[in-house]
């Protein structure tokens, strides 16, 4: 983690990590200052979960949300203080 702690506090765009692995333990470690979900208006019934094996709950602020034509929602949240 070490090798690349330095871009996570360093201004800008941000780095953007997807999947189930590295966000888990990114949320873990308490680096991560913004979340971004998107929900697709589909059920699967199957695959990840997301955050599983989370130690502690991580209450979320909502602080964007966006609609697409599709139908899939893309909402935005921020760790709470």
């Amino acid at each position: 983690m070490q090798a690349f702690n330095w871009r996570l506090f360093t201004p800008g765009k941000g780095l953007f990590v997807g999947g189930v692995t590295l966000p888990l333990a990114l949320a873990e470690l308490g680096l991560i200052d913004e979340y971004e979900f998107v929900v697709q208006p589909r059920l699967a019934g199957h695959g990840p979960t997301l955050f599983a094996g989370l130690s502690k709950y991580v209450e979320l602020k909502l602080v964007g949300r966006q609609e697409f034509v599709s139908g899939a929602v893309a909402m935005r949240h921020e760790p709470r203080a």
